[in-house]
């Protein structure tokens, strides 16, 4: 998991690249918003996303409606 210090932290949203088991930054901020929910996501609660959607979701029902969503899309 990544790891994330706070003392460094920029405020405001973040822009991350979402990979397999890891994020890369790539605009620094304190938090990240939910694709389904559009709760803000501090980086260090960051748990759940999506790395063919690049997308982050508050919880893992939250990242079930994305795919729920997505499937329903393609029907």
């Amino acid at each position: 998991m990544h790891k994330f210090d706070n003392r460094l932290a920029a405020s405001g949203e973040a822009e991350l690249l979402y990979s397999g088991g890891d994020y890369l930054v790539r605009k620094p901020g304190a938090f990240v918003r939910c694709a389904v929910t559009g709760k803000p996501i501090r980086l260090e609660n960051l748990r759940y996303w999506s790395v063919t959607r690049q997308e982050a979701y508050v919880s893992p029902e939250a990242a079930l409606e994305a795919e729920i969503q997505q499937r329903q899309a393609g029907e």
